[in-house]
Order: C-alpha cells, then structure tokens, then sequence
C-alpha cells in the first residue's frame, strides 16, 4: 500500500510542478511550438472540462471530486479489486482528481499546456492529471474486462 502512495504523491508532484513551470514562465494564451504544426506548450486557463464545457462549474467540479475520491476509497477493494491494475488505476485516478482539484480551489480554474494539433484538427490542451485519469480510467476498464474474463472461465470450467 505504500507504494501506492508514493505513487501518488510524485504524480501530484510533477502535475503541479509542470503547471507552476507553465504558469511562472509564460502568459496565457500563449503557445510556443516544440513540434511544428503538431504539438504546441500553450498556457491554457481552463474553467471547465474539456473543450472548456461547463465552465463556471467551479464547485460543481471540486463536489464531484470529491464524492468521486470518497467513492473510490471508501469502495476501492469491490471497485478496483485486490490486483496490481486495480491499485495502479486508482492511484492514477486520484492523483489527477486531486492534481485538477488543487488548480481549481486555488486559481479557479485548471492549467492546461500539452497542445496538439493536426492542420485544422484541434485536440483541447490538457496536463499530467488529465493524462493520469484516462490512463486510469482506461487501466480500470481493462482490469473490469479482464477480471470479468477470468470469472467466466472459472465459471466455465466449474460447470464441467
């Protein structure tokens, strides 16, 4: 379980460490090209979800954190079960709950950088906690499946 929480703790570091560095060293709006016409670092200020939907959502999005983070704790073993995949998602889903949820009670809003873009195609600017919750949230469908998985086999073989 330790692990777990030093997990945690280093992803939230490099999350709000990359956003002070984003924050400290450029003016919003501002994108500064690394890969040209594909990838950009660009100080977004975003008060909602993604594409900025439901903005003004402040405390709308720190509730929700947080029932969602009490959910998961307080449910974690019949949630995320007993695996390694199950703990590595829930770590990589609190982290980036809590790493946005920082943003948002302190500044009011979530900073955002990592751009890409392909000619017209736009995807929306996101950070180290936008990427831990849909690896977490991808890493939890797969622990689902693949433990749903193994109990139709068990089950199967049983039957025999």
């Amino acid at each position: 379980m330790a692990w777990r929480w030093i997990g945690i703790a280093s992803l939230l570091a490099v999350d709000q460490a990359t956003k002070w560095m984003v924050r400290a060293g450029m003016t919003p709006g501002r994108a500064h090209p690394v890969i040209d016409e594909v990838f950009d670092i660009a100080y977004v200020r975003n008060e909602g979800a993604a594409w900025g939907m439901l903005a003004g959502w402040r405390y709308g999005f720190v509730a929700l954190a947080a029932v969602m983070l009490v959910f998961f704790w307080m449910k974690r073993d019949s949630v995320f079960g007993g695996g390694r995949l199950g703990g590595v998602s829930l770590a990589l889903l609190t982290a980036g709950i809590v790493g946005n949820t920082i943003d948002r009670l302190v500044f009011g809003y979530v900073t955002d950088f990592l751009d890409f873009h392909w000619g017209i195609h736009h995807f929306p600017a996101f950070n180290v906690a936008d990427m831990c919750i849909c690896v977490g949230a991808f890493l939890y469908i797969l622990h689902a499946y693949l433990s749903d998985r193994a109990e139709g086999d068990r089950k199967a073989r049983d039957a025999e």
